[in-house]
């Protein structure tokens, strides 16, 4: 079939919408995280000449794989990414990007990530975190001051970090101001959708959905996880 989609009258027209991207890779990121969103703005790109940088510490290839070893000792399952830039090296963007995963849990390190988001976050015009992503930007503290959500069976630990951020317990997703917030891993399909929706235009956001076959969830507040993990 052809990808070919047609521009929306009603979207935004490109030189008033962002048009890169920076992910933020660590190892041990929950893949569905970083897939999801990404599926979405992916088809985005076929409407808008929008540009992704995959950046990490180092150049080298970014693996799911717990640096903890959580895995099964029988397992050897894994996906991993190449990044195209360094935090040192990355230019600059429009949508800062950070996924959760078992990677960002301590002891593991993820100061680099976190020194990178709050050295450019205030360059950025959105931030997008999906699952223990927003702890990374709590400690980095870009999210004070602000509504936020997190994965809710990581929730008392994510929002531990930092007092100083407004945490919504019963959430898919948060928005305040320019930053989207999603809660467990699946519930960033959701947030990039609304993302699309809001900076890019609903029809774009439908096309794009229907291109998915995705049935979008479009009420924030839905969240049967928040009652399943006794978060208020």
């Amino acid at each position: 079939m052809s990808v070919a989609l047609e521009f929306p009258a009603s979207a935004q027209p490109a030189d008033k919408v962002p048009l890169s991207f920076g992910l933020v890779l660590y190892p041990g990121f929950q893949a569905l995280d970083v897939f999801g969103p990404l599926d979405a703005l992916n088809v985005l790109s076929f409407l808008y000449p929008i540009k992704l940088y995959v950046l990490a510490e180092t150049l080298d290839p970014v693996s799911t794989k717990s640096p903890q070893g959580l895995e099964h000792p029988g397992s050897a399952f894994s996906q991993s990414i190449v990044p195209t830039h360094t935090f040192d090296t990355a230019p600059k963007v429009d949508v800062l990007i950070v996924p959760g995963g078992v990677g960002n849990r301590p002891p593991n390190d993820v100061g680099s990530a976190i020194a990178y988001i709050r050295r450019v976050y205030p360059e950025a015009q959105y931030l997008f975190t999906v699952c223990t992503g927003s702890g990374m930007a709590a400690q980095a503290g870009v999210l004070d001051g602000k509504k936020a959500t997190t994965n809710k069976a990581a929730f008392k630990r994510i929002s531990g970090y930092r007092p100083q951020v407004e945490w919504v317990g019963k959430a898919r997703w948060v928005v305040d101001g320019n930053a989207w917030t999603a809660a467990g891993v699946s519930a960033g399909i959701d947030a990039i959708f609304d993302f699309i929706k809001v900076v890019y235009g609903e029809d774009v956001a439908s096309l794009i959905a229907n291109f998915m076959e995705y049935e979008r969830h479009l009420d924030p507040s839905w969240d049967p996880y928040a009652e399943l993990h006794g978060v208020q």
